[in-house]
């Protein structure tokens, strides 16, 4: 269930590290930003009830970094 979220979260960090794409095309690199911004939220109220207090805060302040590193973590354990 949190592996398609984690998979969300690391796309969403991919395409705000490739600069190079920004500055090719600005408007494509902005559309992918949103579409996979708009995939987090609907994962978030699709799961909101079935994820930890913690995880629940990060998504709802955007905490996305922090969320995957929350994830990652519980992961490795």
């Amino acid at each position: 269930m949190t592996s398609e979220l984690i998979e969300f979260l690391r796309r969403r960090t991919a395409i705000i590290a490739d600069h190079a794409w920004r500055d090719r095309d600005a408007a494509e690199h902005l559309g992918a930003l949103k579409q996979v911004s708009e995939e987090i939220s609907a994962w978030t109220i699709a799961h909101r009830t079935s994820v930890d207090s913690q995880l629940r805060h990060y998504l709802a302040n955007a905490s996305y970094q922090k969320a995957l590193a929350h994830l990652e973590a519980q992961d490795g354990k």
